[in-house]
Order: C-alpha cells, then structure tokens, then sequence
C-alpha cells in the first residue's frame, strides 16, 4: 500500500513539474484549475499502466538494469490512456499537447531515480552498519565473475566488499566492469593483493581448463588471502552462479587434470542393453565404475563384492542415483571358484571389468601368500570362468606398480596382466586386455586421506622421501578411461593410461597443509620416514622390452612388447599358487622372482639371504635395464 501511495505522489509531482517547465515556472491561473480537474484521470489510467505491468510490487533495493523495460512500458502506456482519457472528456487541446511527453519523461526519471536511490542508500547504509567487511579480488570477468560482483555488491549481509578483477583478457584489462576496474592478468595477484590489502580471493572461471585453474591457484598460494573457487559447470547442480556455490580450492584443482572426452558411442556398443559384471565393486575405482557403467543403461549390472558393508552402502547410493538400472548385489570371493560360477551361470554377463584385488604395498608385503591368492589366484579363476561361460570382453584393472616391481603387491598384480594376456585365444571368443595406471587421488587407504587424518590429530604428516614421487589421476577420470580403454582392445593388450607427470609427495603435504588453513612450521611439520619394503622412489609405467604406441584417444597409450612367456609358464604359475596354497612364504617371494621379469624382492625383509646370481638361469631373470618410454 506504501508503494502504491507513493507512485500516485510521484504521478502528481511530475504531471505537475510538466507545467512549471512547460510555462518557464511562471503557470496562469487557467492552468491550475486543468491540473485539478485532471489529476483524478491522471492517477487512474497512470496506476492501471503500471498495474498492467505489475510495477507496485517488488523490492526496489534490488533493482536492476532488467527493470528499465517494464518501467518504461508501464509510463508509455500510462501516458498513451491519459491522453486518451483527456481527449474523451476534455477535449483534443485541453491539455497543451507537450505537456504528456514532459509528463512521460519526468515520470520516468523520477520512478527509476527513486527506486535506484533506495537501492544505493541500502547498499551505502547498509556496509556502515556491517563494519568490516572482507576486501574481495575476483578472478575472471566473465559472466560469471560478473555475477559474483552483482550479488557481493547487493547483498550487503554476505560482508564483503568488492576491489576489482583479474583476467588474462588484454582487451578488458583497464577498462571497468560492473563499475570494477580489471587490475591486471593472473601473474599480478600477489601485487594487486598486496596493494589493495586483499582478504579474500574468489576464482570465478567455472568453464575454464583445470589446468588454467591451476596455474591461477599456484599464484594465489603465494599470498596470505583466504581463496575459494566457483565449481565447474558440470559441479553447479542447477547451473546458478551465487556466493553459495563457492567452495575452498582442493586438491583435485591442484592436479590440473582437464576433463576426459569418452567416445560414447563406442561405450554404448559394449555397455547400453548388456549385463555387465564388476568385482571389487565397492572399492574406489569399482564403484565408481559401477556408477559410470550404470550412467549408459547396462541391461542389468552385478556388483561382486567380498565386503559386505561397503556394498551395502553403494547399493543404497547406486538405487537413489539410477533407479531404473537393474541392480544386483552379489556378496563373494573371487578365489571361491564354485561361487564366481554361480554368479556366472545366474547372470550371463557379456562385459566384466575386474578391480578386485588387494592393493596396499606395505600390507601384501608382511602377506605374500594372500596377495597371490587374490591378485594372481582369483585373477586365474575369474578368467577362466568368463572364457567358459563366454564373456565377451574382460577387462583386468592393473597398476603402474606391476612395473619393474620392488614389491609382492606390484609383481603379484604383473602376474595377473601376464595370465589374463596368456588367456586370449585359447578356444574361446572372450577378448581380454588390461589397463595399468598409477594412484588416483583421494581413494579409499590412499595418502590424502592419511594426510588429512594426521593433521586432524597429530599435525605431522609422514612423507617417506623428500624425492619420492607418483603418478596420480582422479577416480572418475581412471574409471572412465579404463571403459575406454576395455571397449578399445582387441584382445591381449595392456594398455596404459596418459598420467601426465608424477608428482612429489611432498608437494602434496604442503598443499594440504596450506589448503587445511595451516601452516609449515607452526601448527604442522612434515616428517621423514625413509622409503617402507617395497616401496620405490618413483613409479614407472612401462617395464623393460616394452613400447608404448598411441591409440585413437589421447589419454590412452596401447603397449607393445614383452608379451613372450616360457613353456613351461602354466607349470610355474601353478607352482606359485601351490606355495601361496602352503603359506610358504620364501617359497613364494623366489617363485614370484622366476616369473615375474624386473622384479627386484626385498630379501632382508622377508628373511631371505641375497643370492650371490639370479635363482634361476630362465631367460627372464636377466639383470634389467632401464625401460623404454618411447611412443610411437
């Protein structure tokens, strides 16, 4: 009701103002009486233009450039019905003819002026009443950097005050935006930051390559201000760019991995209307195949695993997220050879990925005979099983510890990629490969997590060497390129996953130390605990006799060589499993020596004494050399 009462003083003011400019402030009498006698025509056809237009609601504080058009429709059509209602009662020259545009542009000015005033007048009264607020860089003069400075400057409750922009645009830098001045590219932040004592930094480039991002993160890192970036595109859930949607920068925008482009139509071939089986599924890479595979619409999709919480738990999150997939939980072990047939035989799957296994180095190493029972052992009586009941593709998810290994985890896992090469073509149709890649950060058991708990308790983070170093990809892009990858291969590759470079570990704890809110050498240290058995310096992910050739994706690499295995290799690997059978354990750690090419044991930790020669005079027990990297 204010508002309407206050529009109808605003009609009166202008119509009147139009006289007094009309007639140079000197009005006659006559005119005064056509004022009075109109004005009651003048607030009726006035109020139901701008009632058409529904201009006696909303919340003049917020006004915007939006509101100009319905404004100024509302006066033009307000004007047009006064000056036909004049003519109908009064007569065509009653009302001198310029009087309706002065009447027209005076309401105008005055509407729009009064509502921007108020709109500033909470902006300016409101931060004096805030106090302090936080003085706020944005990265990024595009739309969306455009936003987060229309919404910082609107909502005076968010206590933030905006200095300027930063983009690496040399056309915007030094002009004004949204009233902000472009204060230079990404390399000036620490400047800028210094020179307007900046509190905060907002990353506002939610379509911009992670490796952008990255870089931009590295020189926020250099300053003392807190700094939050905008999700991605794909993170925005409903597309809205708000101060709500900004979250702390982790460690997955430090990576700097780009988004993986997948040939869908090629997954769809082997996936969309086919049941397809994954083990390990509620592990880190297999659930979130499971998710990805769910995503192409498998006729049903069966989730193998021995853990029974962790599958009841992505069954629950797998039937929110996709209730139209087929799901099927199957609690087993892939060494329990009756059970894995079971599966088989009452699910007919046409597509297995396999990421069971045992992973962590330091465990398998005090426990050779179980990593053989499962990485090697169930890796045998899986494959076998999906060759009998006719698989079409089987898909063995490998590690870049398989390269070279100085580890029971690493050569076991070697071992697997060696019987599920060995299967192809064996009087069957089955088509199996496997797929090596490095860590991926944030798995489940995985040095970020163990990061993080230890600054939560303790603030010292244990980094085995300052030189020790991985290759590290996300979980969703490993799982997406191991689809690819699987629906690639024609039978016996390994193919290898793009990881781009290693990181160093210490690299990584100082980055968490910094993105925790904390600080090296105040309230967190990082401590040094030498390289555990069986644990190398840097990983690799080719081994000696290998080459790697380019596929027709980029983040994919087929390898090449190194594929001969001795005669007597079925003789040898039963030999192996027997000993793990026996829990012998030397036995084990000699046998995996026999077979697995470059695998250097750790003889004093497991009891063994250095032999002087290789224990084998096999072929395959020749000293090695540094591998081929090469790519073709």
């Amino acid at each position: 009701m204010v508002k309407f009462l206050l529009h109808l003083v605003i009609f009166i003011s202008a119509y009147s103002f139009s006289y007094l400019v009309r007639f140079d402030f000197s009005v006659s009498g006559q005119y005064f009486t056509v004022i009075r006698e109109t004005i009651p025509v003048l607030l009726g056809t006035k109020a139901l233009g701008f009632l058409v237009f529904g201009l006696f609601s909303g919340w003049w504080r917020f006004v915007s450039i939006r509101d100009i058009l319905p404004i100024v429709s509302g006066c033009t059509l307000g004007s047009v019905l006064f000056a036909g209602a004049v003519h109908y009662f009064y007569g065509p020259y009653y009302v001198p003819r310029s009087i309706y545009f002065l009447d027209w542009g005076n309401t105008l000015l005055l509407v729009l002026g009064i509502r921007y005033l108020v709109r500033a007048g909470r902006e300016m009264f409101g931060r004096m009443r805030m106090g302090s607020e936080r003085r706020v860089l944005i990265v990024g003069a595009g739309s969306a950097g455009r936003m987060i400075a229309r919404e910082i400057r609107e909502n005076v409750a968010l206590g933030m005050v905006e200095v300027g922009f930063i983009d690496d645009d040399p056309r915007k830098i030094g002009t004004r935006i949204e009233g902000l001045r472009v204060l230079g590219s990404h390399e000036k932040i620490r400047a800028v930051c210094r020179k307007y004592e900046v509190d905060e930094i907002i990353i506002a480039m939610p379509s911009a390559p992670r490796s952008d991002v990255r870089h931009i993160v590295e020189h926020c890192q250099e300053v003392t201000a807190r700094f939050r970036i905008l999700p991605s595109v794909a993170e925005l859930i409903d597309g809205t760019v708000s101060v709500k949607a900004l979250r702390d920068v982790d460690l997955e925008d430090l990576l700097g991995r780009d988004p993986v482009t997948l040939d869908t139509e090629l997954l769809r071939r082997d996936i969309t209307g086919h049941v397809v089986m994954v083990t390990g599924a509620a592990g880190s890479i297999g659930s979130e195949l499971c998710r990805q595979v769910a995503g192409l619409a498998p006729a049903k999709l069966v989730m193998f695993e021995i853990a029974e919480t962790p599958l009841f738990e992505l069954e629950h999150d797998m039937r929110t997220k996709y209730p139209r997939v087929p799901l099927v939980s199957v609690i087993g072990d892939i060494r329990d050879r009756r059970r894995v047939e079971e599966v088989f035989a009452a699910h007919a799957p046409v597509l297995v990925y396999h990421a069971a296994a045992y992973k962590h180095v330091p465990v398998m190493e005090v426990h050779p005979a179980e990593a053989v029972k499962t990485n090697v052992f169930g890796t045998r009586v899986l494959a076998e099983i999906a060759a009998q009941y006719g698989v079409q593709r089987f898909v063995l998810v490998s590690t870049d510890k398989a390269v070279r290994p100085t580890n029971v985890m690493g050569a076991t896992k070697r071992v697997a990629e060696l019987i599920v090469q060995n299967m192809n073509g064996n009087r069957h149709d089955t088509v199996f490969v496997a797929v090596r890649f490095g860590n991926v950060l944030d798995s489940t058991g995985s040095v970020i997590p163990i990061f993080r708990k230890q600054l939560e308790t303790t603030g010292k983070l244990t980094v085995t060497d300052p030189e020790a170093s991985r290759y590290f990809m996300l979980i969703p892009e490993a799982a997406g390129l191991i689809l690819q990858a699987g629906s690639m291969g024609q039978g016996s590759e390994v193919f290898v996953l793009d990881m781009g470079e290693p990181i160093r570990i210490i690299d990584l704890a100082q980055n968490i130390i910094r993105l925790s809110g904390k600080e090296l050498g105040v309230n967190a240290e990082i401590v040094y605990t030498g390289l555990r058995p069986g644990e190398k310096l840097r990983e690799e992910l080719v081994v000696e006799g290998e080459d790697v050739i380019r596929t027709s994706h980029p983040k994919v690499m087929k390898m090449i060589g190194n594929g001969d295995l001795p005669t007597d290799w079925n003789q040898q690997l039963n030999f192996l499993i027997d000993l793990a059978g026996k829990g012998d354990r030397t036995g084990v750690i000699r046998q995996l020596k026999a077979i697995v090419k470059g695998y250097t044991p750790q003889y004093r930790f497991h009891g063994i004494e250095f032999p002087a020669e290789d224990l084998s005079d096999s072929p395959v027990l020749s000293s090695p050399s540094p591998p081929s990297k090469s790519l073709h």
